[in-house]
């Protein structure tokens, strides 16, 4: 699809706050700050259902179009926990239903779901959805086009929320999160 034909419904350059149409699912400050016009998340330990910091806020509606959901992520530390990870949670009736994520797994970085290789720090992930299905899509820093890793099917509409998050952090040791620039598009 050619980006002239996206339409920007939402952006957050993190630029010195965080919108008022986010909320925080167990929010732990002192974990989390924008900085330089990113918004940067503590890696704590914990999974899907028990993550710290998690920016959560409505879902377009999945009836209406495709939609991109959008997030530049960035490794300030590299990874050394087993299956830590940093991305995009789809969220249906407050539990989280699917991701696309950047994450450690046996040593290695991959954009799962499709376990495409991702060594570099710094990677643009893009989430279509449409009302029955999702595309995780990627592209290295450096790199103009998206690679789709996968896709498969999402549960009907409903009470659906997108979440930027990170977890499975190193229970010691410092590691930071940044994510830029975050985009819901409409696609079609």
């Amino acid at each position: 699809m050619n980006s002239t034909d996206e339409q920007v419904i939402f952006e957050d350059k993190f630029d010195g706050i965080v919108d008022s149409g986010w909320s925080w699912i167990r929010e732990h400050s002192g974990f989390w700050r924008i900085r330089d016009g990113g918004l940067e998340i503590q890696v704590e330990p914990g999974k899907a259902d028990t993550v710290r910091n998690a920016l959560v806020r409505p879902a377009p509606d999945r009836n209406e179009g495709t939609f991109a959901i959008e997030v530049t992520v960035t490794n300030h530390t590299s990874p050394t926990e087993q299956f830590e990870q940093a991305g995009i949670t789809w969220y249906s009736d407050g539990k989280p239903v699917f991701k696309e994520v950047k994450e450690l797994v046996d040593g290695e970085l991959f954009i799962i779901p499709g376990r495409a290789p991702m060594p570099a720090a710094s990677v643009r992930l893009r989430l279509v959805v449409t009302a029955d299905s999702w595309e995780a899509q990627y592209r290295a820093e450096g790199d103009t086009d998206f690679q789709t890793a996968a896709t498969g099917e999402l549960p009907p509409p409903g009470d659906d929320q997108v979440s930027i998050q990170c977890y499975n952090g190193p229970p010691e040791g410092v590691h930071w999160i940044r994510f830029e620039d975050f985009c819901i598009k409409r696609v079609s």
